[in-house]
């Protein structure tokens, strides 16, 4: 594939001689390969029927999935009451994937959901699945990204940074790594959810020295002989826990505890050659989630490298395949995205197979993305490391750089007030201080400048959030 090129659909009757050849021997595996090709195949062949019939069957279905993911949060259908523990979760799928469409909810709704997802904070610290139940990282990182995208005062003000810090030290162990939840599982998920929350509510330096020491070895320890990560030490590549894995470490500084080449070789080699898409572990189908989980690590993976000194070229996988595969095999005619062909549109499926066309669109640069057919397909950038808008993370880290920046001035108020001479407004003094304590019951945030700057989520950030 010419990288320089602009991006076109492949020759399909030359895709041919890429499908998957048993070699006469047939097995489980292969035979499903074959099935899911056939069904791909048939996809393409509509296609090439249809291209000159029927523009919109190579365009994104924009209005079709923004009406599916409006329903979607207003009303789960019954076959959701499976994930009555991950409702934050589909907050965010949804929020998420109406970013990368570019569109918005009204107001009113939006906070609607940010009093849900308060609802499912834990006196403790942390964001449950639900109303009263246990907290957990998994909803805690879904429910700040949501609030962050969400973006206003009383989001930012149901983080409760202060609780949030409490439960990451909570779920900490002595090694580094992180449990999903008190007295729950360790798996590199969970350092992965931790540091985003950490960062993306910019907590301060001498907090995330301490709260992430050992981390970053411990994620190390966790990448494989191929050069995937699995979930934890001595287990499966995995593309979900390798994107986990490299993303934390890029945003602690530290991607060079790592075979960033072997684990760049591996990543490249789960793109499917027929299908365009990508899998998730060898000898796996293809599946339109790791069209992020896989893609975004790429270029993540390449900022490392080229951070170290060594020049790679922009995009390093077929991102026309990439885009191809989820246009015409990934969308569903009345909304949402799915796995494969022959499967359910699902809102998990709709967030990352959108971020990653996007990640393949903006992977080289957000100036001149590199969208697949017609340009009405371009989507919203997505910040790699975080998935959530670009501008989300700028207007987070700004919102609690000022709570850190008050926080310093309360202290130096404090230490300044006990080193001078009582005076009669002492009394008032103190007020004024213990009414700032708690700088996360203040109204100010980021509508109190106009400006937003980026703060330090890591010196990897601005090379690969474009």
């Amino acid at each position: 594939m010419d990288m320089d090129a602009e991006p076109t659909f492949r020759d399909y009757a030359s895709l041919k001689r890429l499908k998957f050849d048993d070699e006469r021997i047939s097995t489980i595996t292969s035979r499903e390969q074959q099935k899911t090709e056939n069904s791909i195949e048939k996809c393409f062949n509509r296609f090439q029927q249809m291209q000159y019939l029927d523009a919109k069957v190579a365009k994104i279905h924009r209005e079709e999935h923004q009406r599916y993911l409006e329903s979607m949060l207003r009303r789960l259908p019954t076959n959701y009451e499976c994930l009555d523990s991950s409702r934050p979760w589909n907050v965010y799928w949804i929020l998420q994937a109406a970013h990368l469409l570019n569109f918005t909810f009204d107001e009113e709704t939006l906070e609607h959901v940010v009093q849900f997802l308060t609802k499912c904070r834990h006196p403790n610290g942390g964001f449950a699945g639900g109303p009263g139940q246990y907290p957990h990282l998994a909803p805690t990182y879904a429910a700040v990204n949501s609030l962050c995208i969400i973006g206003t005062p009383s989001a930012y003000r149901a983080i409760d940074r202060d609780s949030l810090m409490q439960f990451l030290f909570s779920v900490r162990e002595p090694d580094g790594s992180f449990r999903l939840h008190v007295d729950g599982e360790t798996d590199v998920r969970g350092a992965y959810c931790a540091i985003s929350c950490a960062k993306l509510t910019n907590m301060p330096a001498e907090v995330l020295e301490k709260l992430f020491d050992k981390t970053g070895d411990w994620i190390a320890s966790c990448q494989t002989y191929e050069g995937g990560f699995g979930g934890a030490p001595d287990l499966e590549a995995h593309g979900g826990y390798t994107f986990c894995g490299i993303a934390a470490l890029a945003m602690l500084d530290e991607g060079h505890k790592c075979d960033t080449h072997q684990l760049l070789k591996w990543n490249l080699q789960r793109q499917m050659p027929f299908e365009g898409g990508f899998q998730g572990r060898t000898n796996k189908l293809v599946d339109g989630c790791y069209s992020f989980w896989v893609g975004a690590t790429i270029p993540i993976t390449q900022a490392i490298i080229s951070q170290e000194g060594e020049l790679l070229k922009p995009s390093l996988f077929d991102t026309s395949a990439l885009q191809e595969y989820i246009l015409l095999c990934c969308q569903k005619a009345n909304g949402g995205l799915i796995d494969k062909p022959g499967k359910p549109q699902d809102l998990y499926h709709t967030c990352y197979t959108l971020s990653g066309v996007s990640i393949a669109q903006h992977s080289e640069s957000s100036l001149n993305p590199k969208v697949l057919g017609d340009p009405v397909n371009e989507l919203s950038p997505t910040h790699p490391l975080f998935n959530v808008p670009p501008r989300a993370v700028a207007s987070s880290l700004a919102h609690f750089e000022q709570l850190n920046q008050k926080c310093k001035d309360d202290t130096n108020a404090c230490r300044s007030q006990h080193d001078s001479p009582p005076s009669g407004d002492e009394d008032s003094n103190e007020r004024e201080i213990a009414s700032s304590v708690n700088p996360m019951q203040t109204e100010e945030g980021v509508n109190g400048t106009e400006e937003e700057e980026e703060g330090p989520v890591s010196s990897l950030s601005s090379s690969i959030s474009n």
